[in-house]
């Protein structure tokens, strides 16, 4: 599941702190690294090596069992109002092109390791291109029931989502999962089914949200495909629901998110900080518009997107839309950012309607995803989060729409880029995570909707982790009611990052007030910290070879 920043840039300054440090005392540690991202190429695991490290970790797990536990687990994310549950995304290609569980041994040591330390549960993509492939409605869930089945075992909980995208193109996207070979297969056929930019480039990542209601998919339509998906998986581990697997995270967009593809970063398409480009030229979106500015009156309004709005890669004052006084700002401009920003909204609601109607007394929560779009947030057009659908302005909130359609259905609002700070970022780039993040709690708060968090970067540092303890808690906006960590891989495992990432949970479990990893275990209650010595730490690394 491809994450928020969509820059290759990273602000990762990894180093064997004793605690957490407070975000100001943080603020000249981090240095600015150009890295290309690439796919992982993981090795291989000796059978006789993994069982003896299998073994040396279950038998540690079973003496921690019978000691006092970390935390209490619950369907509720928040049961006591102080605790913020954290939960690991795991890899990408968890199941196989092959729908089996990749790797299981070495995912059940894993799996164990993250059960002493203190984790919550997991989260896994339930991939469409996967589940789907062999033709419409056949299904075969077989390889998340092997992964359900070992979730249970450890005594974790499951957030699964449903990714109706494709995985592949993204930072951070280790392996290739198209949409399934039938739907492909459509979309040959009638090119207008997914998202196109003003040069015609078209984005298989998703489908476009302009066909939702029609049945261009082999006589159903887009939702009545999503619907009959979420079903099936409802069908599948309906004795689960609610208990072993406590959320459903409802995929609406790119990346699982709710937005338009705006910064695709496939074959160099967009890069960091571009603002991206309108996705609203397939023909059904394109008669979406005709007919609202004919409502209006002003044919013309509608007969194209706004001519002046730019390229991918540039900056609002280079534009003639998103610059300081720009079109954005005059009745044309808002007439058409209030289009594009409720075909998204109406995309959210009928999604999650059909969501809510699958999964109504199954006890598993629902929760959407909303991107950390935080480039460009200090400008006055905020021209990156125009383009990717949310008319968020400097005169008009874009996240307080979203948080009271998600209200609407009692879902829980997911948000990205938590570790991120203000000045971690290039200062031409003018990015504001922490303004976003501020703004899309108090959107959540009024909206009287639960909050979760993911960080959008993989991050290890504890200066990262101290920026969601400070975020977790708060007095003015929506405090976290769980927080999900990207992700779960060989750099965990090392002893220094996986010394700061059990301090965090232990933090988290204490509802953020704890910034402090204590060096001993006197307590019982600090486990893992006091007993990471290099032998342990080792067999930890080892184990987590997925």
């Amino acid at each position: 599941m491809a994450l928020t920043l969509r820059s290759s840039t990273s602000f990762i300054n990894l180093k064997d702190n004793k605690s957490f440090k407070t975000p100001d005392d943080i603020s000249g540690m981090v240095s600015f690294t150009q890295k290309k991202i690439k796919p992982s190429r993981r090795p291989r695991v000796k059978n006789s090596m993994l069982e003896a490290v299998e073994g040396g970790i279950i038998a540690e797990a079973r003496r921690n069992d019978r000691s006092e536990k970390l935390h209490a687990s619950s369907v509720s994310h928040r049961p006591n109002g102080k605790k913020v549950p954290v939960y690991v995304m795991l890899p990408l290609d968890t199941v196989t092109l092959g729908g089996s569980l990749n790797k299981p041994r070495a995912m059940n040591a894993s799996l164990m390791a993250l059960k002493s330390a203190g984790v919550e549960g997991v989260m896994a993509d339930a991939w469409w291109g996967l589940v789907e492939k062999d033709g419409p409605m056949k299904y075969n869930w077989e390889g998340y029931a092997e992964l359900v089945q070992m979730v249970a075992r450890h005594g974790l909980k499951l957030q699964v989502v449903m990714s109706f995208h494709q995985c592949g193109g993204n930072v951070g996207d280790s392996c290739s999962i198209p949409l399934p070979p039938w739907v492909l297969e459509e979309i040959s056929k009638n090119p207008d089914l997914v998202y196109t930019d003003r040069s015609g480039r078209r984005n298989p990542e998703y489908i476009s949200l302009g066909c939702d209601s029609l049945p261009v998919l082999k006589g159903r339509t887009p939702v009545q495909v999503y619907a009959d998906y979420m079903r099936s998986f409802r069908d599948r581990f309906s004795g689960l629901l609610g208990s072993v697997i406590v959320e459903i995270q409802v995929g609406m967009g790119p990346c699982g998110e709710l937005r338009y593809p705006s910064y695709p970063e496939s074959n160099g398409t967009w890069r960091f900080p571009g603002i991206g480009e309108f996705q609203c030229y397939d023909k059904y979106m394109r008669a979406s518009l005709q007919a609202s500015a004919e409502a209006l009156g002003h044919m013309n309004w509608g007969e194209n997107g706004p001519h002046d709005s730019g390229q991918y890669n540039q900056f609002p004052e280079e534009t003639g839309f998103f610059r300081r006084e720009g079109t954005w700002n005059t009745e044309y401009g808002q007439f058409f950012l209030e289009w594009y920003s409720e075909k998204l909204l109406e995309h959210g609601d009928r999604i999650l309607a059909a969501a809510k109607g699958v999964f109504q007394g199954t006890q598993a929560i629902l929760s959407g995803k909303v991107a950390g779009i935080h480039w460009h947030y200090r400008t006055r057009s905020h021209a990156a989060e125009l383009t990717a659908g949310y008319y968020n302005t400097r005169n008009h909130d874009g996240y307080l729409p979203v948080a009271q359609m998600m209200g609407k259905h009692g879902v829980v609002l997911n948000f990205t880029c938590m570790e991120m700070r203000d000045g971690e970022q290039p200062e031409h780039s003018s990015c504001s995570p922490e303004g976003l993040v501020r703004q899309v709690k108090v959107a959540a708060k009024t909206a009287g909707v639960d909050l979760a968090g993911e960080n959008a970067l993989e991050r290890y540092d504890a200066g990262a982790y101290a920026q969601v303890l400070s975020t977790s808690r708060s007095d003015s906006g929506s405090s976290l009611s769980a927080f999900t960590y990207l992700r779960l891989n060989k750099m965990l495992f090392e002893e220094n990052n996986w010394r700061n990432l059990v301090g965090f949970v232990k933090s988290m479990s204490e509802g953020g007030r704890n910034n402090r990893l204590s060096e001993s275990d006197l307590g019982r209650t600090d486990l893992y910290v006091g007993l990471i010595k290099e032998k342990s730490a080792t067999k930890i690394k080892q184990a987590a070879l997925v």
